[in-house]
Formats: C-alpha cells, sequence, structure tokens
C-alpha cells in the first residue's frame, strides 16, 4: 500500500469555498506556480491509473498548511517566515494586504490522520482532506505571532505574487466519516509549541556562530 502526500494546491485559486474533493480546481497551466502545482494534479492521476490498470493500493491524502516544531529555518512557509521574523527582530513581510485566508494544521493531526488513513480497507483510496476547517487571513497570522511573541515587528506589505490563492479552507467532511478524523490542536497552541521550537533553534546556532 502506498501513501500519495498531495496537497491543498491542487485545487489552486478555488472558485468553491470550502473546497471539497470533488471539487475539480482552478489552476493556472502555464503560470509561475505551475509546476507544483500540475505536479502533484499529475501525481495523483498516475496514482489512481496505476489503481485501475494494476490493483495498486493507494491513499491519496490532500494536505492543507500543515506547521509545527521541527520545520526547516528557510523553508519559505509562512508560518516559519513569520515566526523567524519575529524572533529575529525583523520586519514581517505580507503579501498584497494579507487579506487572503489559510488553514493551518498542527503537525500532530496531520500525522493521525495518516495513520487512520493507513488503517481504512482498500475500498478508501482518497483522495482525502487533511486540514484544519479554522480559517485565518494572512494578516491574523502575522498579528498572532507578534502579540504571541511580545515582538515590536512591523508588518511591512509587498506586492502580491502571481496566481497567489486568495481562499483555503478544507472541508473535511468526508475525513470525519471514514477516518473518524478531525483536528484537535488549536492554532494558538500549536504556534506556540512551534514558537518554543525556533527559539530554541536560533539560540543553539548564535551559540555555535559564537564558539
Amino acid at each position: 500500500m502506498i501513501l500519495q502526500a498531495s496537497t491543498s494546491e491542487v485545487y489552486g485559486d478555488p472558485a468553491v469555498h470550502p473546497q471539497t474533493e470533488a471539487y475539480w480546481g482552478n489552476v493556472n497551466a502555464i503560470g509561475p506556480r505551475s509546476c507544483y502545482d500540475e505536479g502533484k494534479r499529475c501525481a495523483e492521476t498516475l496514482f489512481f491509473d496505476y489503481r485501475r490498470q494494476h490493483n495498486l493500493a493507494i491513499k491519496v491524502a490532500r494536505i492543507f498548511n500543515t506547521y509545527g516544531p521541527r520545520m526547516h529555518l528557510n523553508d519559505g512557509r509562512v508560518v516559519s517566515n513569520f515566526i523567524v521574523q519575529v524572533l529575529k527582530g525583523e520586519p514581517i513581510t505580507i503579501y498584497g494586504d494579507g487579506r487572503q485566508t489559510r488553514s493551518f494544521c498542527y503537525v500532530d493531526d496531520l500525522i493521525e490522520g495518516f495513520i487512520r488513513l493507513m488503517a481504512t480497507g482498500p475500498d478508501v483510496a482518497g483522495p482525502i482532506n487533511l486540514g484544519n476547517p479554522r480559517e485565518f487571513t494572512i494578516r491574523q497570522l502575522a498579528e498572532l505571532v507578534v502579540e504571541m511573541t511580545g515582538s515590536r515587528s512591523k508588518l511591512v506589505e509587498k506586492p502580491l505574487p502571481a496566481d497567489d490563492r486568495m481562499q483555503r479552507k478544507p472541508d473535511i467532511t468526508l475525513a470525519k466519516k471514514e477516518l473518524g478524523w478531525e483536528p484537535t490542536a488549536p492554532l494558538e497552541e500549536g504556534l506556540r509549541r512551534t514558537v518554543e521550537y525556533f527559539e530554541g533553534l536560533l539560540s543553539r546556532k548564535s551559540a555555535e556562530a559564537a564558539q
């Protein structure tokens, strides 16, 4: 049995909100983000072709904005970017006006979803959305990180990148039905643990640089 870690990017800039697994998406096939988006869509296609042609046992999970400890310092994702910027006393970079929305799923919840998906029978192949249906604007996330860290970092707006998604929120009805799963970690608690991780990581790197 093979698990494919797909992503909510298969939905592109969705015209349907929240996004259900039945939605085919709204993706620019030739834009600057297309390589990633279409790569995930192609991977899902190949998985289901192999299932049909070779009776391959597959599980396809569509992941929505996972975060938590052990993220890479420079991975470029919004949660780690904001936390590292405030811990370094730098301005927080927001693209556009920050009104675009995302749904953030703590890593422990995602892993529990994976385990439950892999424990299902062969009739449950997916795709299944795994994400937290609580929706936040990017500006709200930035303000929450500033508040939690007691930082004085200012929010700085920069031009919105091409094809940036304006909304992202999973419909997890299928995950509840097939897996008995829904996330339990609130964003505030997950961010607290993630901030603690990055504080320790930056502290160790600073000590190593001083040696």
